[in-house]
């Protein structure tokens, strides 16, 4: 009796230990599968937009015919003034030139694309012009340069960088003078001319 008892545990170790084996081997199948699911996807991925990459790699890339410094945005009462300079860097006359500027409201998110004339319009070799566009503080959030436009909306290409930086605020100094109420003086409870004891 004693023997059958030792040959029940013997049994179920083995039970579970095969069980266990099974589990392993299953697993591993498992991570196998979605390893080569995922080498196929990228390999697929990889094969797609490689033609993209390569016909955008094919078109050389033009150099930039205009530098813009983008000042920081000034607040002016109840409006932000969003501004900067161009520069023409190229060898040739810049004609008809404007920016496009995409600002995004603060209700909703929402772009919104504005084009903005510089002044003066044209500009010859190493001449700057400014641009300018207010805009109410409470509707927009954020704005950012998309496009330089010469003429008839041909695109310029061009670089950025940082314009002026906003001036410092000026605080104006207040004094503020509190008129005490005649009579006696207050006196402090605990002093060293009138020392007190404390619970």
């Amino acid at each position: 009796m004693i023997i059958e008892d030792h040959e029940e545990v013997f049994i179920a170790a083995t039970e579970s230990s095969g069980l266990k084996l099974v589990a392993a081997v299953s697993a591993l199948l498992i991570t196998a599968a979605v390893f080569v699911g995922y080498a196929y996807v990228r390999k697929r991925h990889a094969q797609s937009a490689g033609p993209a990459q390569q016909t955008a790699s094919a078109q050389p890339k033009a150099s930039p015919q205009a530098l813009i410094l983008v000042d920081e945005a000034l607040i002016q009462g109840s409006n932000t003034q969003l501004g900067g300079t161009i520069r023409n860097i190229s060898n040739g006359k810049l004609i008809g030139l404007s920016i496009e500027l995409e600002v995004r409201r603060r209700k909703d998110g929402t772009a919104e694309k504005k084009v903005v004339s510089l002044s003066p319009a044209d500009l010859d070799p190493s001449q700057e012009g400014r641009y300018s566009l207010p805009l109410k503080a409470q509707e927009y959030v954020s704005a950012k340069v998309t496009a330089l436009y010469a003429g008839s909306q041909a695109p310029v290409p061009y670089t950025l960088r940082q314009g002026e930086k906003r001036p410092p605020e000026r605080l104006e100094s207040k004094t503020i003078k509190i008129d005490k109420p005649p009579g006696k003086r207050p006196e402090f409870l605990n002093s060293p001319d009138n020392p007190a004891r404390v619970p």
